[in-house]
């Protein structure tokens, strides 16, 4: 029988199944570097695609399209009477009586107010007595030429019955003097009837005018005298009522701004509003736009009138109204946003490369591919605005017209409704 061998180390090893474990751990060791090649792969693989993402631009859009376009130009302003007659006293005294009142509708002819009379009529007095003096002084005059032209014939009779003897040439002479200078003094005694006469109707006027009647058919806005107050016309005429000629027709006077005065013309319909109804749309028509200018705080306007209807009389006169004037009306043009005439894809492109981040631009990127060279000249006189096609910012030339603000129509060009103009970039910047 043969002796045992001495164990080799891998006999123990085999034995105690350790052999088994190390292959294991082995095992597994290999697919832990397997696993983490994945995920640094996987890693790179995002942010590179993330790096690619970030500069292929994303961009807003909003389809061109055909439709109908108004522009206005806002003003503001207020409501006045078509005619705005202001009733005075153009004699001084105190006012006797008021017969009208505020918001009394009154006749031409009609009498508002009466001043104390009793000076004005004294003074009528004196004029018609005057007149009568003069009246007797000329019947005095016309008996003086009576009498002188007698004395003058008896005269020449005389001298004719004597041959001329008598009476002497002097006393002939004499005689026909004193017939000129009777006829010399009725004359003037009937200027002076005259002139006392139309002293006579001075004095009337002034006794008419302390009857102070309306000059027009109206409304009366505002009254300022009660009876007993003195009114004083001795430098200006004081006003005494407000009269509205007709306030079922009214004017707006509104202040158009210098920028937009140039497209505002008699004829232009427009609404406004006032405080008073302020869900109530009024029309209106403009009827004058004045040439003269008026400058209130370094700001130049021109005052512009419009005709306004006020059958209901809903609106009052002074009311502070807000209108819109329609300057154009444009029927089935093409229109795109003004947002896209102001886009310009170089300037988002340099905000999207400005919004990337650290860690973007620390990560190793693909190199740039070249692109296609879009961008061409812009034709003088046109606009340009980019179009999307195909994931890609086409330009495109247009001629631009009329714009109400953030609408613009456009014309010529390769532009079609239904394109989509592009009006933003989007940022792809992950946070």
């Amino acid at each position: 029988m043969n002796p045992p061998k001495n164990p080799s180390p891998d006999d123990i090893k085999a034995t105690l199944g350790l052999r088994s474990g190390m292959r294991r751990w082995a095992g597994r060791r290999l697919w832990w570097w397997a696993a983490a090649i994945l995920a640094v792969a996987a890693l790179a693989f995002f942010f590179l695609g993330s790096g690619n993402d970030a500069q292929a631009p994303r961009y807003q859009t909003t389809e061109a399209r055909k439709g109908d376009l108004t522009v206005t130009v806002s003003a503001t302003g207020t409501l006045a009477p078509t005619n705005e007659v202001e009733v005075g006293s153009e004699v001084s005294g105190t006012i006797e009586e008021v017969d009208v009142d505020v918001n009394d509708r009154v006749k031409k002819g009609q009498l508002l107010a009466s001043l104390d009379t009793s000076r004005q009529r004294d003074a009528v007095a004196k004029a018609r007595a005057t007149l009568a003096a003069a009246d007797a002084t000329v019947q005095q005059k016309r008996a003086t030429v009576a009498q002188a032209k007698a004395t003058l014939a008896r005269y020449r009779q005389v001298a004719e019955l004597s041959g001329g003897k008598v009476p002497s040439r002097q006393e002939l002479d004499i005689a026909a003097a004193d017939v000129q200078r009777a006829i010399a003094d009725e004359a003037s005694a009937a200027a002076s009837v005259m002139q006392a006469r139309a002293a006579l109707r001075a004095e009337e006027t002034t006794l008419s005018k302390a009857y102070i009647h309306s000059p027009i058919d109206g409304v009366v806005l505002t009254r300022k005298v009660d009876p007993g107050q003195t009114v004083a016309a001795t430098m200006q005429t004081p006003v005494l009522f407000s009269l509205a000629e007709d306030l079922s027709k009214m004017e707006l006077q509104v202040d158009v701004d210098e920028a937009d005065v140039g497209n505002v013309k008699d004829g232009q319909s427009a609404v406004f509003t006032v405080d008073a109804w302020p869900n109530r749309k009024y029309q209106a028509r403009v009827t004058r736009v004045s040439f003269g200018s008026q400058t209130t705080d370094k700001v130049v306007s021109y005052l512009t009138t419009l005709q306004v209807d006020n059958q209901d009389l809903s609106l009052r006169p002074g009311m502070t109204a807000t209108a819109e004037i329609t300057t154009v009306e444009l029927k089935d043009v093409l229109l795109v946003p003004n947002a896209a005439l102001r886009f310009s894809p170089a300037e988002t492109a340099t905000a999207a490369r400005k919004s990337g981040g650290l860690l973007s631009a620390m990560m190793p990127r693909p190199p740039m591919q070249p692109q296609k060279k879009l961008a061409r000249e812009k034709k003088e006189g046109s606009q340009r605005v980019w179009v999307l096609q195909n994931g890609q910012a086409v330009p495109m030339d247009v001629t631009v017209g009329y714009t109400n603000g953030s609408q613009t129509q456009v014309s010529g060009g390769d532009l079609r409704a239904g394109m989509q103009v592009i009006t933003d970039a989007l940022s792809t910047a992950r946070p």
